[in-house]
């Protein structure tokens, strides 16, 4: 939650920030940008750190640090300080994130996962909702440095927690070492990938800065793929990369949450260039998907126990696409009944997608190994936003031109003609992640077994054996 927090109440602070410091409109979108590199390229590394030295240390060292940038953020004196804070902070805030999963996986076992699951899903919509009223509330009256002095003391409550509260000691097997020459090539193929998506809104695909950036993640991606199955300590152990349900629910959750936040940023531009409304206005027509995410989770969680994990993805991404397709017809009836229908099938959608996706990749994570995979997860919702919006502003930017002919532009254009192609786009990458929602496991996750010692090899998901029972 305080991750989440962190990441909404910041976008309301932007503009007193770049006021107060007098920063330009490229340093205040670095604010996030560097947060978010820092995060995406450390999270399966961080998961890793996790699975060697024990999760709640990483928690503990985790939150600390996270408190300690946030107040160094607070009385950061130019935007430059606050940028290199925000990279720090990521940092720690890549910590926190497999962590959570990790100790959830070490204290439950995988039939019992969906609940604690579920709650955390609902935690996270609780806080996503909050951020935008507790942050306008904290800048009106407080000015933008108190959204980083909230996260001081809550982050030390979690520290004195962590310390209180004894978690489950996993079972170690094989070698814990981390092999830097592969947590480096990871780190810069992940912080590549992110910083060229999210350079595409401003340049487009086509531009010379998206092709350099795509042909640099494909060397490096290359050198990582082969440096991983040549050292004896990979970044991620063959017994994860082999796992159809891990692999499954991960893409999964990168066309989803792909789909649906680039349905988001497409929204959030016609309800206030095409509509008229304000921000305010905007955040109330999305009500519906904060409260179905918040109430749907805990209900995936108790049909992810009745049904299979593959007809609970399934119906969770039906829902996902029907809720951007809804959201398509905004040029035509835009509505409140329209957008609140649509917009709840994409909230209870995407609780359903991601208490099941979340459950079934970490209930399917050995206790040694369960921070990596943490990591992974993490890693897709991360990077799946980017690809989202960066698809969504690259077809805002075709806009048609007086002649009748599309022209690129440097800046999102909002219109009722582009919303609904724009958004049918995006419905279809949402819908890609039916496939890989037909690999995972159709038996439900009662019938799982509770052994929670660390198993070997063969006690996960393999291309030859999908049907197994989770591990």
């Amino acid at each position: 939650m305080i991750v989440a927090l962190d990441g909404t109440v910041l976008l309301v602070a932007q503009p007193s920030l770049q006021r107060d410091l007098g920063a330009s409109m490229t340093q205040v979108q670095w604010t996030s940008t560097a947060y978010l590199l820092a995060v995406a390229a450390l999270l399966v590394i961080a998961g890793r750190l996790g699975d060697r030295y024990g999760h709640p240390r990483m928690l503990f060292v985790g939150v600390l640090g996270f408190a300690a940038a946030s107040a160094g953020i607070a009385l950061a004196p130019g935007v430059g300080w606050v940028i290199v804070l925000r990279a720090v902070q990521g940092v720690f805030g890549a910590l926190l994130q497999p962590t959570t999963l990790a100790l959830l996986r070490l204290a439950y076992p995988a039939d019992r996962l969906g609940t604690p699951v579920a709650i955390r899903t609902s935690a996270i919509g609780v806080a996503a909702a909050a951020g935008p009223v507790l942050g306008g509330v904290l800048v009106a009256h407080l000015g933008w440095r108190a959204v980083f002095w909230i996260n001081v003391p809550v982050a030390l409550a979690i520290a004195v927690l962590t310390l209180a509260v004894r978690a489950p000691a996993p079972s170690r097997t094989g070698s814990q070492r981390l092999d830097l020459t592969g947590a480096a090539l990871l780190a810069t193929a992940l912080a590549v990938l992110v910083h060229t998506l999210t350079g595409v809104p401003a340049h487009g695909w086509t531009s010379a800065s998206t092709w350099l950036g795509l042909t640099a993640l494909a060397g490096v991606a290359a050198a990582f793929v082969g440096h991983e199955r040549r050292t004896a300590h990979p970044i991620v152990p063959p017994t994860v990369a082999r796992s159809v349900p891990v692999t499954a629910s991960v893409a999964i959750l990168l066309f989803t949450t792909g789909g649906m936040f680039g349905a988001l940023f497409v929204t959030t531009f016609f309800f206030q260039d095409v509509l008229g409304l304000d921000p305010l206005a905007s955040g109330l027509r999305a009500l519906p998907l904060t409260a179905l995410m918040v109430l749907g989770a805990p209900v995936a969680g108790a049909a992810l126990r009745r049904y299979s994990p593959r007809r609970t993805a399934i119906l969770g991404t039906v829902l996902v696409v029907l809720g951007i397709g809804g959201l398509s017809q905004l040029g035509s009836a835009g509505t409140w009944a329209v957008t609140g229908v649509a917009f709840a099938a994409l909230g209870a959608g995407f609780a359903t997608v991601m208490v099941t996706a979340t459950a079934t990749v970490v209930g399917e994570a050995p206790p040694g190994y369960a921070g990596v995979i943490g990591g992974l997860k993490q890693t897709a919702m991360n990077v799946g936003p980017s690809l989202g919006i960066a698809v969504a502003a690259s077809m805002m930017m075709l806009r048609p031109s007086a002649a009748g002919t599309a022209t690129a532009g440097v800046t999102p254009a909002m219109s009722a003609s582009v919303t609904g192609p724009t958004l049918m786009v995006l419905a279809g990458l949402a819908a890609l992640a039916l496939l890989p929602a037909s690999l995972l496991p159709t038996q439900p996750v009662h019938h799982a077994r509770r052994d929670t010692a660390a198993p070997d090899d063969h006690d996960i998901h393999t291309v030859d054996q999908p049907e197994r029972s989770a591990g």
